[in-house]
């Protein structure tokens, strides 16, 4: 079991939270799947708590509907994770550390599905989000 990482205060702004790292061995099959639909999905069926990978699922989405239901699937499961993690509805979830890039990117992904099937008010509550997780967004190797 791992160990609860509890949510970082300090005195200069909103807490922050970092999700717990995934397991090795989901990271080197997700590794080893990028680019291949069918392996991101099945990377996706054992570890369906991995957000990078429900948001690699959706950067592979066969059409921007399936993309979109990808990237919701792991920005609600990340929420999930955040609240696990002692989140609770505000702070910073920031880029800068790894563990919180799967959520993000699902984030980022699903702003950008919105957008591309003409759901303009959620694109717009998601770049919004994703400005207070992380008011230096976007990062420059966001990918």
């Amino acid at each position: 079991m791992s160990e609860p990482r509890p949510v970082n205060l300090s005195g200069t702004g909103p807490p922050e939270t970092v999700l717990d790292p995934e397991p090795p061995d989901a990271l080197e099959a997700l590794g080893s799947a990028l680019g291949n639909r069918d392996a991101v999905a099945a990377v996706v069926a054992r570890w369906p708590r991995f957000l990078d990978a429900w948001a690699r699922l959706g950067q592979l989405g066969r059409d921007d509907v399936e993309a979109y239901a990808a990237f919701r699937a792991g920005y609600h499961r990340g929420l999930d994770r955040l609240r696990a993690s002692g989140w609770r509805g505000s702070g910073y979830v920031r880029w800068a550390h790894p563990e919180n890039r799967g959520f993000l990117r699902a984030l980022e992904g699903l702003r950008a599905a919105a957008a591309a099937i003409g759901e303009h008010d959620e694109e717009e509550r998601c770049a919004l989000f994703l400005r207070q997780l992380d008011p230096s967004w976007p990062p420059a190797d966001l990918d």
